[in-house]
């Protein structure tokens, strides 16, 4: 047998290979990593999204929070996991925010990874403050931070997190000298808000909007070109006088650790594409101000690739230093 006949045998087996091997995926439990605390919007996302997926796998999908790092704890543990489909990550626009952030990453955000796709994403990021802080408006919390002594902090979902960006974007439009505080996630973050412990947020809807409705943290602005339909009372952030506070945003997206088959990648996508289609999982994404989207791999990782050189514009912008 001659060498061009061996190679297009080894290429013929290798493509059998796993095709077989998507056939046969999966045939136990599927674990998906988060970076993040119970109680935000990366695990909304997933707990809305992962009921779904068992049903349509015939195997559990099961969600395993490590909050950390911004997510860097959670990315790493995939990175390092066997490419097989059993061990993906699902996490935020973190994700393409901590290469400009952290000074060395265990991973390489791009290499370390196959894109598998975005499950959903948010049009825009809601201002709240806490009941302590007695603003209504934008322009009042403002000047009240800008008083003398005055001692303002915001919380975020972590260092690098699109809160902790947009938040240090606002600071340094309104010129403000406000106080970062980061937590493991964007429950722990709203509980703080929710005590008073910290006095400001920019964070997803998903995450404020149950407590702003329940009248526990005071909704300021909401950072979109158009106001919220689910917040119709709240100014944007142009309306309340802010400019310059454009953001992508915020998204959530699964990975699968790098070499992981591409028939397998297809077929995590091709079934999250499909759940996303059901009317429970749009609902479900809808009462969290989220839109369904179920890219290709292709396509997610373009996206991925741009957010990374984006966010690396705007954390400079914002003036944030790696740690």
């Amino acid at each position: 047998m001659s060498i061009h006949a061996k190679l297009a045998c080894a290429v013929l087996a290798l493509i059998f290979s796993n095709l077989a091997s998507a056939q046969e995926y999966p045939n136990r439990p599927v674990r998906w990593v988060l970076g993040f605390a119970p109680g935000g919007a990366p695990d909304a996302v997933a707990r809305i999204v992962t009921p779904q997926l068992t049903a349509q796998l015939g195997q559990s999908v099961v969600l395993d929070n490590r909050p950390g790092a911004n997510g860097i704890l959670a990315a790493d543990i995939v990175a390092k996991s066997s490419p097989d489909g059993y061990t993906v990550l699902i996490t935020s626009a973190a994700f393409a925010i901590n290469p400009s952030i952290a000074r060395k990453l265990p991973f390489d955000a791009i290499k370390s990874f196959e894109p598998v796709t975005n499950v959903a994403s948010s049009e825009a990021l809601l201002l709240a403050i806490s009941p302590s802080v007695p603003a209504n408006t934008v322009q009042e919390l403002i000047q009240l931070a800008k008083r003398p002594g005055a001692k303002f902090a915001y919380g975020s979902s972590g260092v690098g997190n699109v809160t902790h960006l947009a938040a240090a974007l606002f600071a340094a439009r309104t010129g403000t000298s406000l106080t970062h505080v980061p937590y493991k996630g964007g429950g722990p973050m709203t509980v703080a808000l929710i005590s008073g412990e910290i006095q400001i947020a920019i964070s997803n809807p998903g995450t404020l909007i149950g407590q702003v409705r329940a009248g526990r943290v005071r909704a300021l602005a909401y950072n979109a070109a158009a106001r919220s339909p689910l917040l119709p009372n709240v100014p944007t952030m142009i309306e309340a006088g802010v400019q310059g506070m454009e953001l992508d945003p915020s998204w959530y997206g699964v990975f699968a650790p790098a070499k992981t088959p591409a028939a397998i990648v297809n077929r995590l996508h091709s079934e999250i594409r499909n759940a996303l289609k059901a009317p429970a999982i749009r609902e479900g994404l809808a009462s969290i101000s989220m839109e369904p989207v179920g890219n290709a791999p292709s396509e997610f990782k373009e996206f991925v690739e741009r957010a990374i050189k984006r966010y690396a514009e705007l954390v400079k912008l914002a003036g944030i230093e790696q740690e």
